[in-house]
Order: structure tokens, then sequence, then C-alpha cells
């Protein structure tokens, strides 16, 4: 069996009993939602204990149970630039507002990234008369670049200089 067809299986078991993330997250705890529903999309892996636990709701054998430990070759099934569109807005935010993000981070930390693995993502609805809004939390650790082969005086990392 391939990943996908793994994924396509936990599909169809979650429409064929009316599940919704939510009862599906509840039930198999432990992490983050994003972190299980990526997981169950073939994106991310589940730790043993969330794997045996997703296995049982979804009534998977052990090979498959052992698939959703293992860590998966991430980023397939997503073209580029994405066509779904609530993808492509992401991708678009990215796009427009990236350098300023850049610039804003760098100025304020120094030389380096924001973590997209060190990271913590959530989401909620946000009431208005004007049609509900989604609220979007992302929090990155933020990594310096190295500097190898420093020498004089030259510090060892990229963090903002004083």
């Amino acid at each position: 069996m391939k990943r996908e067809e793994l994924t396509e299986k936990i599909l169809d078991a979650k429409r064929e009993n009316g599940w919704t993330w939510r009862h599906i997250c509840d039930e198999i705890g432990g992490m983050s939602d994003v972190l299980i529903v990526g997981a169950l999309l073939g994106q991310m892996k589940l730790l043993k204990p969330q794997a045996a636990k997703a296995a049982e709701l979804f009534g998977l054998s052990k090979t498959e149970q052992a698939m959703l430990n293992e860590v998966p070759y991430r980023g397939t099934g997503t073209p580029m630039p994405p066509t779904d569109p609530l993808i492509y807005r992401f991708y678009e935010m990215v796009m427009v507002n990236g350098p300023a993000w850049k610039a804003l981070i760098e100025e304020e930390f120094g030389d380096g990234i924001m973590s997209a693995i060190d990271f913590d993502f959530a989401f909620a609805r946000e009431a208005n008369p004007k049609g509900d809004r989604v609220r979007i939390s992302m929090s990155g650790k933020f990594l310096p670049y190295k500097y190898y082969c420093n020498q004089q005086g030259i510090p060892d990392y990229g963090f903002k200089e004083e």
C-alpha cells in the first residue's frame, strides 16, 4: 500500500462514519489538531501511541499503523503555485507580505529564519457582523544563521547586533 492510498482509506472511513476532524482529533489526542490532521493526510507522522489510537479508530492493519508512524515525504500533493483557492491565499500572503515579514523579523531578531519545525499554529473563528473572520496565530522558534569559519571577533551566530 502507498501512503496516498492509506490517506484515501482514512478519508473514506471519515466520510462513511460522518466524523468531523474535531471528533477524530479528540479520539486520537496527544498533540496539535494540525499535526494529527496533517499526519492523517500524509504530511506528518504520528507518535506510536497516537498511531495506535488512529489504527483502532479507523480499523487499520499493523502495517498501516506503522505507516502512520513513518516520517513522510512532506510537501507532496500540492502543486506550486497551489491551485486550491484557500491554500493559494496563504501562498499569496507570503508572496505579497513575505519580504516585509522578513525585513521586520530580521530587524527584531537578526540574521536567521523562523522555524517551521519548532512551530505552533492556532486558528479561531472570530465573529464579525460583515462575515466571520479566521484568526490565525503562528509562533516559530527563531533560528539564527551560524557563521562558520568565523574569526577576528565575528560572532558564532547571527543574533541581532546591539
